[in-house]
């Protein structure tokens, strides 16, 4: 199962010239009406390794869902407009990657006379938060009655409600709102497009704009919310994507950059979700999946197949480290570091696991 991340931004901005860079996709973005697709096999330089010791037939790498989503504009959310059905994209993805046009170019139209970071992230977050607090208020309407009752339970979400249409009022996106886990539990149904995580993305035409007045400003306006901003010199690692590997490899040089924007933003993306690995071995297969930090064993499980969460026993796991180190699985059983773990234990980075349960 793979992660989802959507791209958003204005129009003009150069979003599906990141798309292309991320996915080598070759998408056209003249005239988009709809959102783009792509999937991404996430690069992991533990599989190699893994894959020999296990001798395995087969490997089959994390996977990230890329969508492009058409450019949003100043106000279409009001009363249902064409940007409500764009925003809807976002209700289905795990992270936002939101696109920053920071290069001047009078060839390339935009929304706006001036290029203003400031300004577009702004705007962006005004649409998700005009959607955002119809559907807060609509679910304040649904318990309203509810609520005269006297039912504690619904006075304390109602509450709650309140609190993050007060916020909306104050134009915050509630990822700015500081929500404790009672406030994020009354809203979770209502799946807040501006309480997903963000990655900002700085298009840039060439290297030299990396030190520009639009990337400074952008930096600066982010370093409140702790949020990453990547680098991307959209239209050029565009055209790059589309090369053969080795020929990738001098021309990104020549920019400046050891890595692709693909690898770039999926290692970001994985910071800002707080994403980590696992895997599962095999002579036949060689699978990598992933979960958030934190995540326990039986909802890791639930990641290779539902039936493993609902009759979890119990789950083996032994580090990537420990196999590399001794050389195989019985090694790693011999130094006793491979460990029975239960429902409690939170799986990390790097973990090998098998689960027993109940069919």
């Amino acid at each position: 199962m793979s992660f989802v991340c959507g791209i958003i931004g204005l129009p003009g901005i150069g979003k599906t010239s990141i798309f292309n860079a991320i996915t080598a996709a070759g998408a056209s973005g003249f005239g988009k009406d709809e959102a783009y697709r792509a999937t991404l096999q996430v690069p992991d330089r533990r599989i190699e390794p893994l894959a020999k010791i296990c001798n395995t037939l087969k490997t089959v790498p994390a996977q990230m869902e890329v969508v492009d989503i058409p450019g949003l504009k100043a106000g279409s959310t009001a009363d249902g407009g064409r940007g409500s059905k764009l925003l809807a994209h976002i209700k289905d993805v795990e992270a936002i990657i939101h696109v920053i046009r920071c290069f001047e170019d009078a060839n390339i139209p935009y929304e706006y006379n001036a290029i203003n970071p400031v300004r577009d992230i702004e705007t962006v977050d005004l649409e998700m938060i005009v959607a955002d607090a119809q559907t807060v208020r609509n679910k304040m309407d649904r318990l309203a009655k509810k609520a005269r009752t006297g039912d504690v339970d619904i006075r304390r979400i109602l509450a709650s409600l309140e609190k993050v249409t007060s916020g909306f009022d104050s134009g915050l996106p509630a990822r700015k709102m500081n929500l404790n886990d009672r406030d994020i539990a009354a809203v979770y149904d209502c799946n807040l497009l501006s309480l997903k995580p963000v990655l900002y993305v700085a298009n840039l035409r060439s290297p030299a704009d990396s030190a520009n007045a639009h990337v400074a400003a952008l930096r600066k306006l982010l370093e409140e919310e702790k949020a990453e901003v990547a680098l991307v010199c959209g239209r050029d690692e565009a055209e790059i994507a589309q090369l053969d590997p080795a020929d990738q490899k001098v021309f990104l040089t020549e920019l400046g950059m050891e890595e692709s924007s693909m690898e770039r933003l999926i290692r970001a993306a994985y910071r800002t979700l707080g994403l980590v690995n696992f895997f599962t071995t095999g002579s036949k297969e060689l699978h990598v999946w992933t979960c958030r930090q934190g995540t326990k064993a039986p909802q890791a499980a639930g990641k290779i197949h539902s039936d493993m969460e609902q009759g979890f026993i119990r789950m083996e796991v032994m580090t990537y480290d420990d196999l590399i180190e001794l050389g195989s699985e019985a090694a790693v059983g011999r130094a006793g570091k491979l460990r029975i773990e239960g429902k409690d234990y939170v799986v990390k980075d790097g973990d090998i696991v098998e689960v027993r349960f109940n069919k």
